[in-house]
C-alpha cells in the first residue's frame, strides 16, 4: 500500500512538472521579444552570435511572446504579401511560392509549434521601418484581413509560409504611410477569430511620443490586447525616465483607461536589448528592471517589458533572462548604484537609472542623423510628427530616405511645405537600428520558385 501511494505521488509530481502554463495576457510580468531581423548581425561581424532559429529562444521560461518581424510587403506579386526574416528566411535566400514573392519558410513550423508547446505565443508583426502600406478602402482592408487569416492564422491557403504552424495573432508596427482603414482590417481579424477554437491576440508597437504619429487613429478605433510602446530612439526613451517632461508612460496609461476600446489593454515598456540594438535609449538590465517594477507599482495597465531583439538580448549576457527574472512576480528587486526619484505628479518612491536627469525644459529637436546617402538607410530613424528636425537631418518615410532642407516640425516628407528632399528609395538597411525595427534586407542569392 505504501509502495502504491509513493508511486502515485511520484506520478502526480512528474505530470505536474510536465504541465506548461499557457500565456496569460492579464499578467503584469510578461516579456515580449521581437525575433526575425538579426539585429545583432546588422551591427556585428561575429557570426556565432547571429540570430538563430526561433526554437533556440524557447528553451526556458524567459520570453513569453514572440512577434515575428516582419511581414514588410503587404501587396506583392499575385496580390500576396511577403515576409523578410533576415538570415533565417528571405526572398533572396529561400524558395518562393509560385507567382509570388513569399518565401517558403515552412521549415520553421516545428520551431513555432515547439515554442507554442512551451506556453509562448508567436505572432506575425506587420510593417517595420520599411513596411509602410496604405489601404484605399475599408473593403480592401477587410479583404486583406482574410488574406492574413488564411496565410498565417486559422484559415487555409496554398501560400502558407510557416506550413502547418498556426500563429497566435498579429502585431502592427506601422511606421509610415497612412493607417486609414486599418480599423476595418483589425475588425476583420477579430471577427474571424471570434469563432475559432484558440485565442488570437492583436498588439501594436507605437513609438513613445504620445499620440503616435501613425497608429493613434487605429489604436483609438479598435480593441488591442497589448501595446508594445517603443521607449527608445526618442526623447521619451527609457534613458530619460528621470525627467518627467520626457518620460510619458503616464500618458499611455491614461489612454488605456480612458480612450482604449479594450480597457484591459496592457502597456509594455519597449526597450533595446543592447547598446547596439537602437540608436539611443539603452539602459542596463538592473536600471530597466527597476523602472519596470516602479512603473508596475504606479500603473495598473502595465503588462511587462518588450525587447528589441532576441539576437541582441542573447549576445548581451542573456539580457532577456535578467529582465524576466527581475520582473517575475515574487522576484527580488535587483540592486543598482544610483537611485533617483521619478519626477511625476503622483510618484514618490524611487527607481534606479544610469542616466543623468535632463533639463526640465523639454527639447523637441531630434538627435542629428547621419548625412543622407542615396539609397542607404542604415541607422536612419523613421520620421516622427512631433519631433523637430534641423537642416541636413535624414529620416525614413514610406520606404524612402528624406533629407531636411532646413528646420522642420510636423511637416510630412513629400508634403506641401516642401521641407524635405527625397533622396531615393531605401536599398540598404545593413546597419539600421530600429525606431523602426529595421527590416534588414538579406543579400545575394537569386530566389528559386517552389516547385
Amino acid at each position: 500500500m505504501a509502495s502504491f501511494w509513493l508511486t502515485s505521488l511520484l506520478s502526480a509530481v512528474s505530470l505536474g512538472a510536465l504541465q506548461v502554463s499557457a500565456f496569460d495576457n492579464s499578467r503584469s510580468d510578461n516579456l515580449a521579444v521581437y525575433w526575425g531581423q538579426n539585429s545583432y548581425g546588422a551591427t556585428h561581424s561575429d557570426t556565432a552570435n547571429f540570430q538563430k532559429t526561433l526554437s533556440t529562444y524557447c528553451q526556458d521560461d524567459s520570453i513569453d511572446a514572440f512577434p515575428v518581424a516582419f511581414m514588410n510587403v503587404f501587396f506583392g506579386p499575385g496580390g500576396v504579401p511577403s515576409i523578410d526574416l533576415a538570415n533565417i528566411c528571405s526572398t533572396t535566400n529561400d524558395p518562393l511560392f509560385p507567382g509570388t514573392n513569399m518565401p517558403d519558410c515552412s521549415f520553421l513550423a516545428s520551431d513555432i509549434q515547439f515554442c507554442q508547446s512551451k506556453g509562448k505565443i508567436v505572432t506575425i508583426s506587420l510593417g517595420g521601418a520599411t513596411g509602410a502600406a496604405t489601404f484605399t478602402s475599408d473593403d480592401q482592408a477587410t479583404a486583406f484581413g482574410d488574406t492574413i487569416w488564411n496565410t498565417f492564422l486559422g484559415g487555409t491557403s496554398a501560400v502558407r509560409p510557416f506550413g502547418s504552424a498556426v500563429l497566435d495573432g498579429i502585431d502592427l508596427d506601422i511606421e509610415g504611410g497612412s493607417t486609414e482603414h486599418y480599423a476595418a482590417f483589425v475588425n476583420r481579424i477579430r471577427t474571424l477569430a471570434s469563432g475559432a477554437s484558440k485565442q488570437y491576440y492583436v498588439t501594436a508597437a507605437p513609438q513613445c511620443p504620445f499620440p503616435d504619429a501613425y497608429l493613434s487613429t487605429v489604436l483609438n478605433a479598435v480593441a488591442f490586447d497589448a501595446v508594445y510602446v517603443q521607449f527608445y530612439n526618442n526623447y521619451c526613451e527609457v534613458s530619460n525616465a528621470g525627467n518627467a517632461n520626457d518620460w510619458d508612460f503616464e500618458s499611455w496609461d491614461t489612454w488605456a483607461k480612458t480612450q482604449a476600446i479594450n480597457k484591459d489593454v496592457k502597456i509594455y515598456i519597449g526597450a533595446p536589448a543592447a547598446s547596439t540594438a537602437a540608436n539611443s535609449g539603452y539602459v542596463d538590465a538592473s536600471t530597466l528592471a527597476n523602472l519596470a517594477l516602479q512603473t508596475r507599482s504606479q500603473y495598473s495597465s502595465f503588462g511587462g517589458v518588450m525587447l528589441w531583439d532576441a539576437s541582441q538580448a542573447y549576445a548581451n549576457n542573456r539580457f532577456d533572462a535578467a529582465i524576466k527574472s527581475a520582473i517575475k512576480q515574487g522576484a527580488l528587486v535587483p540592486t543598482s548604484s544610483q537611485p533617483v526619484t521619478v519626477p511625476t505628479s503622483s510618484r514618490s518612491s524611487t527607481i534606479s537609472t544610469t542616466s543623468t536627469p535632463t533639463s526640465t525644459v523639454h527639447s523637441t529637436t531630434a538627435t542629428p542623423t547621419t548625412t543622407a546617402e542615396a539609397g542607404n538607410c542604415a541607422s536612419v530613424n523613421s520620421w516622427v510628427a512631433n519631433i523637430a528636425y534641423n537642416g541636413g537631418d535624414a529620416v525614413i518615410y514610406n520606404g524612402h530616405l528624406w533629407t531636411a532642407k532646413w528646420w522642420s516640425f510636423g511637416d510630412t516628407p513629400g508634403g506641401s511645405a516642401n521641407d524635405w528632399t527625397d533622396s531615393g528609395a531605401c536599398t540598404s538597411f545593413a546597419a539600421a537600428a530600429p525606431t523602426a525595427h529595421s527590416a534588414a534586407m538579406s543579400a545575394s542569392v537569386p530566389p528559386t520558385p517552389v516547385a
